[in-house]
């Protein structure tokens, strides 16, 4: 809604997605010609830190004077930002990271396109405006983000020339990690985040984020593509596809992205190896997490998903008072929730090796049984039971608590799967 009295234009996403028939939910908005004081005495309400950003007093949309920006130090932190009346919409336009982004559309409905934004958004490129967008590391995130969001575009050579370029001179290394979660948090949630992981390995932004995961990459040894959005070429991002086609949640995909490249537990026709936790992938899954600055959900189903995924792969060989255990290691009795998301997280690495090893298949769902059966047993009545006896503590009701719940798993798993 644009308001009366103001030279004003939608700008940016909404502008881009309607021109692609996608739904639009956010609407920004663009004012030339005016002032912070005069935009207050209009009923704005004023919220920017860094430059003049107002809310409409109706529709609480977000409204930005028209700016131009100067770049003074590393990281993209270092701005000195200039707003004034008699800044343009070009300029400020100019301003912005890529040419879908530079849009505008003014109250008549006509489309304000000075920098060819039109052209890529045809031809499905993601260019950027001007070497300004060297002066913001976080555009390097934000271009692998929108490869993941839109899979029929990809990186014009200059675009992916200059992020390289940016990476080498130490640009990615000023971003501070809440900001590159924001961004790979927006990414894991799109319909093909394996793309935006191609994008950051090829440009080099991966080995300085997330090193473990661009080892993985380097040892898929994948044949070179000129192609920064080549999957295949990178070799990564199969386990979170597969959680992405899914719908699986957000917690479940960093759990996927810990499982990565989503080799299988053993290869097919080969013995499987004995079905213990692993340790080693465990750490791995909680250095991926940390670096990413995942929150705590996040970080928990990775690093029990990473430990787990061997054994849970092989449930079959597994008698109740091995699931018994496990269950024990993952607090799955307290957190079936959790556990749930531990499942999906492995599920999405079995469907990422199919044909290539085990799979979960119907395992989860006994599983499934096994937990609720394990979580139907009466503790308080063994507690009540086992604590009238004589010189009965803490750890004879745990034990029999114990027993209990591999009884009920056992008749879930059946007679020959017993302790």
């Amino acid at each position: 809604m644009a308001a009366s009295g103001l030279d004003c234009y939608e700008v940016g996403g909404a502008v881009r997605d309607a021109l692609l028939g996608l739904p639009v939910h956010d609407r920004d908005w663009v004012v030339v010609g005016t002032t912070p004081e005069r935009m207050t005495e209009l009923g704005f309400r004023p919220v920017g830190r860094d430059f003049p950003v107002f809310l409409h007093p109706v529709t609480h949309e977000e409204y930005a004077l028209a700016r131009t920006e100067r770049k003074t130090g590393r990281g993209y932190r270092g701005f000195v930002v200039q707003c004034a009346p008699e800044v343009t919409l070009e300029e400020d336009l100019h301003r912005r990271d890529l040419t879908i982004n530079a849009m505008a559309r003014a109250a008549d409905g006509s489309i304000v396109d000075p920098w060819g934004g039109g052209r890529d958004l045809q031809d499905g490129v993601l260019r950027h405006v001007s070497e300004a967008f060297a002066e913001d590391p976080v555009r390097i995130l934000r271009v692998a983000r929108f490869a993941a969001r839109f899979e029929r575009f990809t990186v014009a050579p200059e675009t992916f020339e200059l992020m390289r370029t940016m990476v080498a001179a130490g640009e990615v290394d000023a971003l501070v990690p809440e900001r590159v979660w924001q961004e790979m948090a927006r990414g894991l949630m799109e319909r093909r985040p394996s793309r935006m992981l191609a994008v950051l390995h090829a440009c080099g932004a991966l080995a300085r984020l997330v090193p473990e995961l661009d080892a993985v990459a380097h040892a898929a040894r994948a044949p070179d593509s000129a192609d920064p959005t080549d999957t295949e070429a990178c070799g990564l991002g199969r386990v979170v596809d597969a959680a992405a086609a899914a719908s699986d949640p957000l917690p479940v995909r960093v759990a996927a992205l810990a499982l990565e490249p989503g080799a299988p537990i053993a290869a097919a026709g080969e013995p499987a190896a004995e079905p213990t936790p692993d340790a080693d992938a465990a750490d791995r899954a909680r250095r991926i997490a940390e670096r990413l600055k995942a929150p705590n959900e996040g970080r928990e189903l990775a690093l029990i998903a990473a430990r787990e995924r061997r054994v849970l792969h092989q449930v079959d060989a597994l008698d109740a008072a091995q699931v018994v255990a496990l269950f024990e290691r993952c607090d799955a009795m307290r957190k079936p929730a959790r556990f749930e998301g531990v499942l999906r997280a492995c599920d999405a690495a079995a469907t990422a090796a199919a044909d290539a090893g085990p799979r979960l298949s119907g395992a989860d769902s006994r599983l499934r049984l096994a937990l609720d059966a394990a979580r139907a047993v009466d503790a308080g009545a063994i507690a009540a039971r086992v604590g009238s006896s004589v010189g009965a503590g803490p750890a004879a009701i745990g034990e029999a608590l114990r027993v209990a719940r591999i009884q009920a798993i056992a008749v879930v798993f059946g007679p020959d799967r017993g302790d």
